[in-house]
């Protein structure tokens, strides 16, 4: 990896006079630099929230576990003690990063004392040493009870005291993947035909004491009707009396986006839970923006009553409080409101996916971007030195927010990831009116597009249009997609860019991406009696010492696609190369044509630091006066890195 770059940094240095000190300089995040500017709080993804009053100031401040790649960490959100107009809320600060972050963290309220856990483990100095000094719960691993091979994705330890007798008991819930599999599984009508995914509740009791627990084997928790507590996956349990009966029920969350509530219809010494109904606020079920919530029971708003402080997949972290109100022994709670904090760095949810592109014609580029929650947003460049920034604000069609998910069926990988919607795109204009439109590609791998019928000043889109082909015969698609595609419509690998581009220079917009089985390719543009029309792929791109197409990925179901890319001249040589996502992006420099094939040479990396987990998304934005595009990243946290062209001289 080191070797690659090296190579890449003598190149410049030796054929462009450019310092390699110039091309080693680091990827950071792009800055908002807007004083007084609000936004949504949030890490990385996956966010776990720890509330408590960390500062000991009185007032509840935000500690919230991130374990992604690059942003993993415990970071701290102090409340300012200022209320947000727009949520009644506190408004928090800026996070202070304060160490590593491990996986499963829980938070348990001991006499008022937070206590951390994690799987077999607690943590009694974390407020000063956070996950370094572990000590270990000596009880059985719940892991050890399912046969070796089973998925267990989340395994979530509380201390609480069961049945009344003052002694903490572990609670345990694990999320099991075992009947769900993972990818590939659906029918040639779209039924998903493995199991579903499984959060079952598991409760060791102390019989020692406090001071010398003596925990005896895992129970698995079962409803009155002799049926194990099950919810969809991660259940994140919470161990409280929610409807102030006394008693304390259970309240869990999910994988996806919904909330359990299990009565306890027992005693106090006792617990004997019914089966469990989604919670609500009266006639609406309650449900998060996003998927992966880890709820915590705390009373945020210290009335008396219980709310839940909730993490989302996106980073970000919201209130689901108790109205107060309880019917037929149901507690009832408002809809969720997202904490703000005072702005720092630019973020758009999880997997950010930028462009960088002149939205409203001011002669500044903006950003527009997708996420995994499947939305689009415009990032507006205000200008100045530094540049200032909006905060993001999603865009709309026909007057309806881009909101494009997987649903029931939309994801190879199953209903397990309805709330995803991976939006990747580009901005072109796609019909040669003068404006600019937004192509998009998603989670469905259907490749569609939104016109744009305002003006150049004030862009307005309509509802989306398939990127149609004129096929000879019916419309390709990836062998394991269930659904056919409609008539001439571009169907391909999920989750990877199509780039809108010029690539012939013959003055219309082409497409280049990943066909339906992972080869690069050129879609080209033509012009017959009057109308635009798109030609069938051609596999025409090939990297230097290969003798067959470029294929960018030859994995199949959810291995496939993926692959994100942009399409610039960024060394300013006069021909178009290619940036792609790797362990940040890589240079794939255009070296010509051999026979109406271009050729590629792969340069390596543009930089050491690493922002992929899953996968990253490079672009390009003019923040300068001269030719040289300054290279931008969606990262793996949902955060926007930058870092100067390498070639700028």
């Amino acid at each position: 990896m080191r070797s690659s770059i090296v190579i890449f940094a003598t190149y410049i240095a030796l054929t462009l006079g450019v310092t390699p000190g110039l091309f080693a300089q680091e990827l950071k995040r792009l800055s908002y630099n807007n004083p007084g500017l609000v936004v949504d709080l949030g890490v990385g993804l996956w966010a776990w929230p720890l509330p408590m009053d960390y500062n000991d100031d009185g007032l509840t401040d935000l500690l919230v576990v991130c374990t992604d790649t690059p942003y993993n960490g415990v970071y701290y959100f102090e409340n300012s003690g200022v209320i947000d107009e727009e949520t009644d809320l506190p408004i928090f600060k800026p996070s202070i990063r304060l160490g590593k972050a491990v996986d499963n963290a829980s938070i348990s309220y001991i006499q008022d004392k937070a206590v951390i856990t994690t799987p077999q483990k607690t943590y009694p100095d974390f407020k000063n040493s956070l996950f370094e000094h572990p000590e270990k719960i000596l009880s059985s691993d719940i892991k050890e009870l399912y046969p070796e091979g089973v998925y267990i994705r989340a395994n979530q330890w509380k201390f609480i005291d069961f049945n009344g007798d003052d002694l903490l008991d572990i609670l345990v819930g694990v999320g099991v993947w075992g009947d769900y599999g993972w990818d590939d599984a659906y029918d040639a009508n779209g039924k998903w035909t493995n199991g579903p995914l499984h959060g079952y509740i598991y409760l060791i009791e102390n019989i020692g004491s406090n001071e010398n627990p003596n925990y005896i084997d895992p129970v698995q928790l079962c409803n009155t009707d002799g049926i194990p507590l099950d919810v969809f996956g991660r259940p994140s349990p919470n161990f409280a009396d929610f409807n102030g009966d006394g008693k304390p029920d259970l309240l869990c969350g999910e994988f996806r986006d919904g909330f359990t509530f299990f009565e306890n219809v027992g005693s106090l010494y006792n617990p004997l839970f019914a089966p469990g109904r989604p919670l609500t606020n009266g006639d609406q079920i309650i449900r998060m923006d996003l998927c992966m919530i880890t709820p915590v029971a705390f009373d945020f708003t210290g009335d008396g009553w219980l709310d839940i402080v909730v993490g989302d997949e996106d980073g970000r972290v919201a209130l689901v409080e108790h109205t107060g109100d309880v019917v037929d022994g149901m507690p009832l709670f408002l809809p969720p409101r997202y904490f703000k904090q005072q702005a720092d760095e630019i973020k758009f949810g999880a997997l950010a996916t930028p462009v960088g592109f002149d939205w409203n014609g001011d002669g500044k580029d903006d950003i527009l971007c997708g996420n995994t929650a499947g939305q689009i947003a415009f990032i507006e460049n205000l200008g100045g030195d530094p540049v200032r920034w909006v905060a993001p604000r999603l865009l709309e069609a026909d007057g309806e927010v881009i909101r494009i998910q997987a649903g029931v069926n939309g994801s190879i990988q199953g209903p397990a990831e309805a709330k995803w919607g991976y939006t990747t795109l580009s901005v072109a204009d796609w019909n040669h009116d003068g404006l600019p439109d937004v192509i998009v590609n998603s989670i469905w791998g259907k490749v569609i597009w939104y016109e744009n019928i305002g003006t150049r000043h004030h862009p307005k889109l309509t509802k989306a249009q398939p990127i149609t082909v004129e096929w000879k015969g019916k419309a390709p698609k990836p062998s394991w997609n269930w659904w056919d595609p409609m008539g001439k419509e571009l169907v391909t690998q999920w989750r990877t860019t199509p780039v809108a581009v010029d690539w012939t220079g013959d003055g219309l917009t082409d497409l280049v991406m990943l066909d339906h089985e992972g080869y690069l390719a050129l879609y080209r543009r033509e012009k017959r009696d009057g109308k635009l029309i798109l030609l069938p792929g051609e596999r025409i791109f090939r990297l230097e010492g290969e003798d067959t197409p470029w294929r960018l990925n030859e994995g199949r179901a959810g291995a496939s696609g993926r692959r994100k890319l942009a399409i610039v001249d960024f060394d300013r040589d006069g021909r178009l190369d290619i940036l792609l996502n790797s362990r940040n992006a890589s240079f794939f420099k255009n070296m010509g044509q051999e026979n109406d094939t271009t050729i590629f040479r792969d340069m390596g990396l543009l930089d050491e630091r690493k922002l992929a987990g899953h996968t990253s998304s490079p672009s390009v934005i003019n923040l300068s006066d001269d030719d040289y595009p300054t290279l931008i990243i969606g990262a793996e946290d949902g955060y926007i890195y930058f870092k100067e062209n390498p070639f700028r001289k």
